[in-house]
This record gives structure tokens, C-alpha cells and sequence, in this order.
């Protein structure tokens, strides 16, 4: 009976995984709305300035969420960029944003891109666009 129980107990752990595999996207597999950025959010203006306070919640948002990968101080090489094969984008470097609305900015961070999570409605529009100003300020300070 008890070798039933435990074979029972795994077959039951293994659907289970078979089923959060099959309910899950492979890693490398971007949605269409990873891939292209509608033109109305591209020409999205960023409504909130980059004060002093939006810069500090800005860097808050991004030392929790952004760091990990994109480095502390904006580079593309955080400690998980390093595990990661994928390319992270080096914010310290003003040619990587000068042709990128923030529009655009908003819109990744919102949304996503390639392996990188959507925040989503996890955090505030407010709250992104503060790390919009935020990213910018890392090409302006290696100037």
C-alpha cells in the first residue's frame, strides 16, 4: 500500500510540473508587443519633469527593479547581466538612448522586451516615468 502512496504522491508531482511547463513561454520567446512599439506610444511626452524628486524616486524604483541587470550605475552589468546571456543595454553610453523617445523608455519598462519582465500594473505610470528621467540621467552624468 505505502509503495502504492508514493508512486502515486510522484506521478502527481510530475503532472504537475508537465502542467506549469506547458502554462509557461519559453524564456526566449518574445510577444508581438515585446517586438514592435506602437507609434502613439513612441510620441508619448513624458509628463513628469526630472526634478530633484522624480530622480530620487526614479533611482529608488531603479535599485530595486534595474540594478540586478542593468548595473548600478547604469552600465549593462549588473550581477545578473553577468549569469545572463542576453544583451543588456549600457545606459551610461548617450548613443544607446539619443534616437529612443521617452515614449519608448515608458513603453519597455511597461511592457517588457526580449528576456527583460514588464513592471506592468505592478508600479505606477508615475513611478515609470520617474525611471524614464532616471535612465536619462546615467548618459548625462558620463558626459
Amino acid at each position: 500500500m505505502r509503495n502504492w502512496l508514493l508512486l502515486a504522491v510522484i506521478l502527481l508531482i510530475g503532472a504537475l510540473f508537465v502542467m506549469a511547463q506547458q502554462g509557461s513561454n519559453p524564456p526566449n520567446a518574445a510577444s508581438p508587443a515585446q517586438q514592435s512599439i506602437p507609434p502613439e506610444a513612441k510620441n508619448q511626452a513624458n509628463p513628469v519633469k526630472p526634478t530633484t524628486e522624480s530622480l530620487a524616486a526614479g533611482k529608488k524604483q531603479y535599485d530595486f527593479d534595474c540594478a540586478m541587470c542593468h548595473g548600478k550605475n547604469g552600465d549593462g552589468k549588473g550581477d545578473m547581466a553577468a549569469d545572463s546571456k542576453a544583451k543588456v543595454t549600457d545606459f551610461t553610453d548617450p548613443a544607446t538612448l539619443n534616437h529612443r523617445t521617452d515614449g519608448e523608455l515608458f513603453y519597455v519598462t511597461k511592457n517588457g522586451k526580449s528576456e527583460m519582465p514588464p513592471e506592468g500594473s505592478r508600479v505606477k505610470a508615475e513611478e515609470i516615468w520617474n525611471l524614464v528621467n532616471y535612465v536619462r540621467s546615467f548618459a548625462k552624468a558620463a558626459k
